[in-house]
Order: C-alpha cells, then structure tokens, then sequence
C-alpha cells in the first residue's frame, strides 16, 4: 500500500508540473531513465570537445582561436554540470565514466563524425549545436529539477556557440568562391548526421514513450526534427547555400517542409561503434582520464587534509 501511494504522490506532482528532486520517491525505471539521459547528454558535451578542439590551434585568426577555446572550455563546464545532476541519482562520477569509456554508455552519435576543414567548425556550431538546442530548451522544464536547473546556464552558452558557428558560415558563404564552395561541402556532409541527432523516428523509438508520460521530454524526437528543418532551411538559404534533399520543399498544409529520410541504417552502424571516428573518440577520452589521474589523486589528497585542518579548528 505504501508504495502505491508513493507512486500516486509522484503521478500527481508530475500532473501538477511540480519538479521531482533527489530525495523525493521516484519509480525505479525512472531513475534508470534518467541515469541514461543525463549521462549520455554529459558524455556528448565531453566528447563533443574533441573533433572542435583539434582545430583551436589551425583556426584562421587570433580571435577565431580565442572564440573557439572559449566555446570547447564551456563544453566542459556542461559535462560537469550534468555529470553533477546525474550523481544526485545516487550513481558516482566514477561508476558513469567506466561506462563511457568501456563503451556500455552511448555518446552523441554526431561526434563520430571528422571536422575536416575549418567549415566543419561553422558547421558544428550552426548546425550541431542548432539541433542540440532545439533539443534542450524544453528541458528547462523537465520534471527532474537538478537536471532542468543544470539546463538553464546550458541553453545560454549553447545559443552562443550556435551564433558563433553561424557566423563562420557567414565569413565563409559570402567571402570567395573557394570559401563558399568550403561551406557547402561541409553543410553536405553535416546535413544529415544533425537529423540524426534528434533520435530514431518515434514510432521506432524505445524510450520516447516513458520519457514523455514522466514530463522528461516535453516534445517528441519527429517534432524537434520538423522544427529544426523549418528554422534551418531559410537560414540555408540565407548563406546561398543549398540543402542536400531532393524531397525538401514548402508544404503549405502543415505550415513546414516536407523533407527526406535519414539513412537510419547508418544512424544505427555509428551508434553501435562503427561510425568513422568512434575508436578514435573513444581511445582520446580514455587517454585524457588516465594522464589526468595524478591531478585527481592530488585534489583527493588535498581536500582530505583540508577537511583534517577543518576538524582541528
């Protein structure tokens, strides 16, 4: 009895869109789901540091390099901040980085893919971090309130990033013929993996369904597609550059574009580790955490003493 009436207490804040915190009952799938989620959007910030930071020292001016730094150093404040929120689901830091690096968690699958020219940067920012902001301005108001609190100062910075990429598209598409031809060639190949970001189709999907009867998601992965391509095309077509869809066009009955399928069948072979970077990725972050474990060992160190003087005092 008293767990129905936990999870009757629970299904009525979710009605009332009251937040759920960490030390409130909550159904144990859930907090799985929520374990996953978190961890996952964590591991893609930290991961998504790598194929942009690989460019900070080739980029073509002093103030791209000074940009570009600033935006892969937020990146990193966003895996810590989530990384924090996930740990209030009773999981450590270290059990949610073992299963990163042992490959039992997922990452985004957009960051197995090469930034090969400076375009692709402008790309990543326009592009990447579009879908990934249409994707998390709804969750400011997800039901799990140190997620959704994590989400704010995110969406910031992240709306940021997406000007600043842009801007390169801008320098790129209207600068010489080389260049434009730079920035279509990157637009080409971004196009489709930033569909892909938003998940499989929902009807395909395996956690849609939980994760908006909980309030987690407040809009399906269908839905933020749709609306990314509404908002992405005119800029598109702003920058003179042009779409890789044959299918894309107006459609006056739904107020959107009509647009063309992903290859799902490649979604799914990057996912699963055979994307065109995923070893490389993968190898860089398990390289980092392992040199930086003397500074982990240190910091432990130091706050044990601390918390010792603090005892004395």
């Amino acid at each position: 009895m008293e767990t129905v009436s936990l999870e009757a207490n629970f299904d009525a804040k979710l009605t009332r869109n009251e937040m759920i915190e960490p030390k409130d009952w909550m159904p144990d799938n859930y907090r799985k789901h929520l374990i996953r989620q978190i961890s996952q959007h964590a591991h893609s910030e930290i991961v998504g540091m790598l194929p942009e930071g690989n460019w900070i020292t080739r980029a073509p001016s002093l103030r791209a390099k000074i940009v570009l730094l600033a935006k892969v150093q937020d990146e990193g404040g966003h895996g810590l901040y989530l990384y924090t929120a996930a740990e209030t689901l009773q999981i450590s830091r270290e059990e949610l980085l073992d299963q990163l690096h042992t490959g039992k968690a997922k990452y985004s699958s957009i960051f197995n893919y090469p930034t090969l020219t400076w375009a692709d940067i402008g790309a990543v920012g326009w592009l990447v971090d579009g879908a990934a902001i249409m994707n998390q301005v709804m969750l400011q108001r997800t039901s799990y309130g140190p997620y959704a609190r994590a989400m704010v100062r995110i969406c910031k910075e992240e709306s940021f990033h997406q000007r600043q990429g842009y801007e390169i598209m801008c320098r790129l598409a209207f600068g010489s013929q080389e260049q434009k031809e730079m920035a279509q060639d990157a637009l080409n190949r971004w196009w489709w993996p930033s569909l892909m970001m938003f998940g499989p189709p929902d009807a395909n999907s395996p956690n849609s369904a939980n994760a908006i009867k909980w309030k987690i998601k407040r809009e399906s992965n269908d839905q933020l597609r749709q609306r990314f391509v509404n908002q992405t095309v005119p800029q598109a077509e702003f920058l003179g550059l042009s779409v890789p869809d044959k299918e894309l066009k107006w459609n006056d009955a739904k107020g959107g574009y009509d647009f063309g399928t992903p290859d799902w069948n490649e979604f799914e072979n990057v996912i699963h580790g055979n994307g065109p970077c995923n070893k490389e990725r993968l190898a860089a972050r398990v390289e980092a955490h392992d040199k930086g474990r003397w500074v982990r060992e240190a910091a432990a160190v130091f706050a044990a003493k601390k918390k010792g003087m603090d005892k004395a005092a």
